[in-house]
């Protein structure tokens, strides 16, 4: 074996076509871009749903719905995590700051309590938000639920 023995494994190599290498190539002249327009000049880049100037299908869609700016989003916290909280921390006075300092909530979340589950515990508990059957099962605990701005 010599180095003018060696070639590459079967299957290693794939030789493309060079295109724009002159006519005898059989791919020379226009290099396979065809005919003027914009896809045969250089710096062409294609619109993200540019369909060759049919109406692209976001447009062709209708549009419908309506985004109120105005909408406040509350992060929703259910009794049934109340308790856990309370069993898992042994406190009685629940703020935005537990929420935020358990994982529950984020410090720019909004938080509403809503009536999901049972609540054993008797609890002073501050949100932004509460559901009429939160308070109900709160205050039938002899707890207290304080509305903070």
């Amino acid at each position: 074996m010599e180095l003018s023995n060696l070639t590459p494994a079967a299957g290693s190599t794939h030789k493309e076509k060079r295109i724009g290498r002159g006519e005898g190539s059989g791919r020379g002249g226009t290099s396979t871009r065809g005919h003027k327009g914009a896809q045969s000049r250089s710096g062409y880049s294609r619109k993200k749903g540019f369909e060759g100037g049919q109406m692209p299908l976001q447009r062709r869609l209708p549009k419908f719905g309506f985004k109120n700016i105005n909408r406040v989003e509350y992060k929703a916290i259910n009794l049934y995590m109340l308790q856990v909280l309370a069993e898992k921390t042994k406190l009685e006075v629940i703020t935005e700051a537990t929420f935020v300092e358990h994982g529950l909530a984020s410090k720019n979340d909004r938080i509403k309590i809503l009536g999901q589950g049972q609540l054993s515990a008797k609890l002073e508990v501050s949100a932004h938000a509460f559901s009429k059957s939160a308070i109900a099962a709160i205050e039938a605990q002899q707890g207290k639920a304080t509305t903070v701005k």
